[in-house]
This record gives structure tokens, sequence and C-alpha cells, in this order.
């Protein structure tokens, strides 16, 4: 089952995106901050690491540049409100892929199979 950390600092946005990664089959281990990602990305495995880009003591770009230090088979998927942050996530992580706020629920999936699925027809 593809595992998913979820870091994502508003606690409802949170919950609405967890519940529809599982009815979607996947296994979310969501947290509210980066400092609280971290230290799971070195002590777990995780496929894809799905993060807010604005939060507090620890934004998610670094997050995923930790991550990338960390877990590099790790993949990173963006979400945010905010156009100008999307830019900067673009140009520093250009491999990640950016979801802007707001978006149904169902393009998240979408964005997500898509990830895997071309991951695994790239080892094909």
């Amino acid at each position: 089952m593809i595992r998913i950390l979820l870091a994502e600092d508003e606690e409802a946005m949170r919950t609405y995106l967890a519940r529809a990664l599982q009815n979607a089959g996947y296994e979310v281990v969501s947290v509210d901050r980066g400092t609280e990602a971290l230290p799971l990305l070195q002590t777990e495995h995780f496929d894809l690491l799905l993060s807010d880009i604005v939060m507090p003591e620890m934004d998610g770009i670094e997050l995923a540049q930790r991550c990338a230090e960390i877990s590099p088979a790790t993949k990173v998927m963006f979400i945010t409100g905010f156009a100008a942050v999307t830019l900067k996530a673009n140009r520093e992580a250009p491999q990640a892929k950016v979801l802007s706020k707001p978006f149904h629920l169902r393009d998240l999936v979408m964005e997500v199979e898509r990830i895997f699925n071309n991951a695994s027809q790239a080892l094909i």
C-alpha cells in the first residue's frame, strides 16, 4: 500500500485531505507542521510527502529539501493557496508537483494517482 505523509497546518484541511486519500486506498499519516514530519521521514518509509508550503516553524519547501536528503525516493507534492509561493516552489523544488488551492478533493486524488502511475510506467 502506498504511504503518504501529509503535512498541513490547517486542521480542517488536514482532515479532509487525509480522509479523501484514505478513501482512495492510500495509507496516510498526517501532521500539523514540518518539524513534526521530519522525524517521521527519518524513521519510517513514505512514498509521497504531501505538504502545505506555508506552515509555522518549517515551511514545506525546507521540509521537501530535507526530505530529499533523508529519503530521496520519496516523491513530493505541494499544496498552497498563494500564487507567489507556487513560483518559489517551482524554482526551489522543480521535481515537485504543486496543486493550488482551492482544488476539489477528486483533483488531489487524481494527481496522486498520476504521480504513481507515471512512476510505475517509468519502471516498465
